[in-house]
């Protein structure tokens, strides 16, 4: 099982406590590897947030003792900037305007912006002005939270 896998069986049940997301978890392995883990509040993620979350799994990490030499543990908001990374998003994100790029283009466009509404039967949905818009995941380039 991949250090990922076990730090998010680990984390899920702590998230859970505040009703916080798990947006990704990330390992580096090198000569001082590094842990990092992505969180979300539905009300805004705080640094209270995040040194919360590394206050408990750092310490059920030191008991399981998953990594086997010193590293170093980040634990931050997946920032405003950025793509989403994973397919949990399209849930973890639901309600939130958001840009999506395409590959090909749908009714002769190839960039949405609009309301998330899931995902579901591997097509995002999206509610752009009145119309809502199915875009299939394989076309899908690029999806950013808009602000």
């Amino acid at each position: 099982m991949k250090v990922e896998d076990k730090v998010k069986e680990l984390l899920l049940p702590i998230l859970e406590e505040r009703d916080f997301k798990l947006v990704d978890i990330e390992f580096v392995p090198s000569k001082r590897p590094i842990l990092r883990i992505y969180i979300y509040n539905p009300e805004g993620t705080s640094i209270d947030d995040c040194e919360w979350v590394s206050k408990r799994i750092g310490a059920l990490l030191d008991v399981e003792d998953l990594i086997d030499k010193a590293y170093v543990l980040e634990v931050s908001s997946p920032g405003l900037d950025r793509k989403f990374k994973n397919i949990e998003e399209y849930d973890i994100f639901k309600g939130r305007d958001v840009v999506i790029k395409t590959k090909e283009p749908i009714n002769d466009k190839k960039v949405f912006k609009g309301k998330l509404l899931g995902l579901e039967d591997e097509k995002v949905k999206i509610k752009e002005k009145e119309e809502t818009i199915e875009i299939p995941l394989e076309n899908i380039i690029q999806t950013k939270l808009d602000f």
